[in-house]
């Protein structure tokens, strides 16, 4: 209690959500960018679509190679896309994003290996349509996992080993993975994952985890790895938040919380929505994108938010030493849909000091930094 109370005071990294108007639209003439403004302090990630990595967006190809030094693929390394079909995988779209991460010197992060969400229905199913049993799943798992993290050995530097496991109370998501296999299917995949590419830094990675109770339930989840010697390496946080919600010292609590742990932190899938939403679970499950779209079609933006957005990453009276333990942000979406991403005064940025933010001063005395076009 008494070295949380310390990290509190020392102000972890705080994520705070601000929309302002943008009467001003200076463009910021220096060739920097975001991932230069934070060098050695964490990794600026972005998450590419097919699209982007098969570079049919030169526009967003160009905005990726100035401000980020992070990749992950948004959808094409998940395994129904990359295996639909038992034994039948499909690489060419994953192999570029990772030619891309290996050329340009990126932080790849390979998302990821086991997720119910989007796994191929034949994952958990015999022929007649049954479930199979946990034999054959653990095998297919350990296949998926051998294959796809085998082939990318060396090359992809963090996999999400395992995503979304726990429901928002800490008790375990009634998946396919584990009412046939059980709750050790998280075990069996860190130790299949750590087989193929000991190199290679391993994630847990979920929604909500500012909740207590599911930070709760994931802080055992590390310790029960750790207990077993099975190598973890981060926890990573989706960032799918609001405007008013979370708060910065729930956030804040929880980063402290997977710190104390000893493993790194993530900030994933950060995407920030303007509007309401109408359902508690704030996870990348599209299960329910048709309700979802017909609900928000009756919602109006208010008038203050049909401006230009901003993001503001704040940091107050950190030491670099304890950016040893928050090694990444991601943004989440594609990086067109992002309009004008961060007012940055990169000179602040570069020239940090313990007791100023390091990457802006927001709203006040900002340069706008025309990062996303309109």
């Amino acid at each position: 209690m008494k070295k949380m109370k310390k990290l509190l005071q020392l102000s972890w990294l705080l994520i705070a959500f601000a929309i302002i108007t943008a009467s001003c639209t200076e463009q910021n003439s220096s060739e920097d960018g975001l991932k230069d403004a934070l060098e050695g302090k964490f990794y600026m990630g972005a998450a590419l679509n097919g699209k982007i990595i098969m570079g049919k967006d030169t526009a967003s190809m160009n905005i990726l190679q100035q401000h980020f030094n992070s990749v992950t693929a948004e959808n094409v390394m998940k395994s129904g896309p990359i295996q639909p079909v038992e034994g039948e995988f499909v690489f060419e779209v994953p192999d570029r994003l990772i030619e891309l991460g290996v050329q340009n010197n990126l932080y790849v992060v390979g998302h990821c290996l086991v997720w119910h969400s989007q796994a191929p229905r034949w994952f958990f199913v015999d022929e007649e349509g049954n479930d199979v049993v946990r034999e054959v799943l653990i095998e297919r798992m350990k296949t998926h996992i051998f294959t796809v993290v085998g082939r990318y050995k060396g090359k992809v530097d963090a996999w999400d080993v395992v995503n979304e496991a726990f429901e928002d109370d800490g008790t375990w998501r009634q998946s396919p993975f584990y009412r046939i296999i059980g709750d050790d299917f998280i075990h069996l995949a860190f130790k299949f994952a750590h087989e193929a590419d000991p190199a290679a830094e391993f994630m847990y990675n979920d929604y909500n985890l500012y909740i207590p109770s599911k930070r709760d339930a994931v802080i055992k989840l590390v310790m029960s790895l750790k207990e077993a010697g099975l190598q973890i390496d981060g926890v990573g946080m989706q960032g799918h938040y609001g405007l008013n919600s979370p708060s910065n010292e729930d956030l804040v609590n929880s980063i402290v919380a997977f710190s104390e742990t000893g493993v790194q932190v993530h900030i994933t899938e950060l995407d920030i929505s303007v509007l309401p939403s109408p359902y508690e679970n704030a996870g990348a499950n599209i299960s329910n994108k048709a309700e979802y779209t017909e609900f928000m079609k009756i919602r109006a933006i208010p008038d203050y938010i049909k401006t230009k957005g901003f993001i503001k990453l704040t940091s107050l009276k950190r030491t670099d030493a304890e950016f040893a333990y928050f090694n990444l942000i991601t943004f989440w979406t594609d990086l067109d849909v992002i309009k004008n991403f961060a007012g940055v005064d990169l000179e602040k940025a570069k020239y940090y000091e313990e007791d100023k933010n390091y990457l802006i001063d927001f709203p006040e005395k900002v340069t706008h930094y025309e990062v996303f076009a309109e």
